[in-house]
Formats: structure tokens, sequence, C-alpha cells
């Protein structure tokens, strides 16, 4: 499943870091996140666009996960000559990435379309 089928993000900008928040739109499925979005899940979905790693934060009481993306903004708002220097888009971007859920755990969870 893509991830904008059980979330919603919002990203922004902190120098040369995107900082995007990945957030559950129900609470049964912020365990579902935690599994399956991972530091190393988000890294190969960035592949290519990263210059830095990317850090993790849970934040299981918001539901939500917190991803930092060093080196996604080639110099920050002030220095980068990409379109989006902000690092607005990389909210959208990380719902397309797909994650390999059994069919059973995303049913049990109430995942709407699950068999």
């Amino acid at each position: 499943m893509q991830l904008l089928d059980i979330a919603h993000a919002r990203s922004g900008d902190k120098g040369d870091t995107a900082n995007v928040g990945l957030i559950a739109l129900r609470p049964e499925w912020y365990p579902l996140l935690d599994r399956y979005v991972t530091r190393e899940a988000v890294t190969a979905h960035f592949s290519g666009q990263l210059t830095g790693d990317v850090v993790r934060f849970e934040l299981p009481n918001l539901g939500a996960l917190n991803f930092l993306l060093h080196g996604a903004l080639d110099g920050g708002g002030t220095l980068s000559l990409k379109t989006d220097a902000q690092g607005k888009v990389y909210s959208t971007a990380l719902l397309r990435l797909v994650i390999d859920v059994p069919d059973a755990e995303a049913k049990a969870a109430g995942v709407p379309g699950t068999l």
C-alpha cells in the first residue's frame, strides 16, 4: 500500500535539511508506520536526492514519525537553486512510498480495501 492510503505528511526546511512529519490518519494505523516506514526504507525511497543521512524519530503519543533528510536541499532556502529550496514537496514524495504490509495485518488494523 502507498503511505497516502494511511497517512498524511508535512514538510519544511531547516537549512540544508528537509524535515518531514508523517502522521497516521487513524491511531490504529500508527503501528504500521512504525514497523514499515524505517530509516532504511526512507533512505532508499529518496536515493540519489540526499547527500547526508536520514534520521528517524518516533512520536507515538502523536501517532507520527519525523524524518530529517540531511543534505536534501542543496544548501538551503537562501543558497539553493532548486525549485523547492524549502523542501515542501518532500511530504508528498514520502506519501508515494509503497510499504509491503501483509494482508492479514492490514485487515486487522482496519485498512480499507484489504482482503
